[in-house]
């Protein structure tokens, strides 16, 4: 059977990740030092070779660059300088780009400006619908309660309360929606390449149940990445992803309880959700980004522009939710409404964005990619 090649593979690739991919001579060293790998998965070298030969349709039919979680340790180890953690990295935002069928993922990977310009456009939609539909009311500086927190679902002009936040969660689901749309058909795509287009693949319904556990067990422990040897960046990955899921959940499925008009004690099980989640995402934004500034460490050496786009966005989400919180406490009616705009301008396009199309969108490929192995493993 003749295999069509694609003699350009390599340097498309180039596009989304620093590598030379002639620099491997396929010694074995990475797959050997690499705890992950295992019979059936030889990443990083399969991946590699691949991409050497031009093999575009074998490689996208791999699920290899998602089991990595790049600790480094092979491309400290390897003897040519390939930076094979790297590679692996590129090929991770390639894939991204061949399950995203709108295109708009290879737009924002391989030009910034894209990226920002939809960034701005969604964040300028999110003001001016406030600004023009949802204005602050005369006489909002009476808005404070008892205990002298600003009463945020009352500042609106002409929207009561629950009105206001009715038409929050309305946004948030259709938000929600289209977020959810679109990853779902990005997974549906990797699903296909990876498994449905392979003909010489059988399973059966009884294995896609039975080995089904380990794709939810793995998205909420991240068990993977804990047999690598650097424990702390484990341990601040799942501080971010729990973290930042807890507060996905809060916003879009339980925001009516989370976006009162009382301001709770600090205790109250609430805010300790709110404190957790803000906890793990600044520990891990503020360990990546150190460790990136410094570039000591081989995995925080090389910064592609979306590694700091979403570094950047998260940090202002994260940030401007701390403002507003501390606005609300002190009693600052007109500075927490202003703020709360700010807030949802950068968390709106951040969702839209980073989730289906980029950095985000990781944390679903995964644990999704585990299972996959799992499957053809089990045939």
């Amino acid at each position: 059977m003749n295999t069509r090649v694609n003699p350009n593979l390599a340097k498309e690739l180039n596009k989304y990740g620093k590598g030379n991919w002639n620099e491997c001579f396929h010694c074995g060293n990475c797959t050997a030092i690499c705890p992950l790998s295992e019979d059936g998965f030889l990443f990083p070298r399969k991946s590699i070779r691949a991409i050497q030969m031009g093999l575009d349709k074998k490689f996208e039919a791999s699920v290899d660059p998602w089991l990595c979680y790049y600790c480094g340790d092979c491309s400290e180890t390897c003897p040519r300088d390939a930076n094979p953690g790297e590679l692996m990295m590129a090929m991770r935002r390639y894939l991204t780009t061949k399950y995203d069928m709108t295109g708009l993922s290879r737009k924002f990977y391989t030009s910034a400006i894209w990226e920002y310009a939809f960034i701005a456009i969604i964040a300028l939609l999110v003001v001016v619908s406030f600004l023009v539909f949802l204005p602050l009311r005369p006489d909002a500086a009476s808005m404070v309660n008892e205990s002298g927190g600003v009463m945020i679902n009352s500042l609106i002009a002409g929207v009561s309360p629950d009105r206001f936040v009715t038409l929050i969660e309305y946004g948030d689901w259709l938000m929600a929606f289209i977020v959810a749309g679109l990853l779902i058909s990005n997974i549906l795509n990797m699903f296909y390449k990876t498994i449905l287009s392979d003909k010489s693949i059988r399973i059966s319904v009884s294995t896609y149940i039975t080995e089904f556990w380990h794709l939810i067990y793995n998205f909420v422990t991240q068990a993977s990445f804990s047999k690598c040897e650097k424990k702390s960046y484990w341990i601040g990955h799942l501080l971010l992803m729990t973290g930042y899921t807890i507060m996905f959940i809060v916003v879009v499925v339980f925001l009516p309880y989370f976006q009162v008009e009382e301001v709770y004690p600090f205790w109250h099980w609430q805010r300790a959700l709110g404190y957790y989640a803000t906890f793990g995402i600044i520990f891990f934004l503020g360990m990546v980004t150190y460790q990136r500034l410094r570039k000591t460490q081989i995995n925080m050496k090389f910064s592609h522009a979306s590694d700091w786009v979403f570094i950047i966005m998260l940090a202002l989400t994260t940030i401007s939710g701390i403002i507003l919180h501390i606005f609300r406490l002190s009693g600052m009616v007109e500075a927490s409404y202003y703020t709360y705009i700010i807030h949802l301008a950068i968390l709106v396009p951040m969702i839209v964005i980073e989730v289906p199309f980029s950095k985000w969108s990781h944390l679903a490929y995964r644990p999704f990619a585990i299972y996959i192995s799992k499957l053809k493993l089990a045939v």
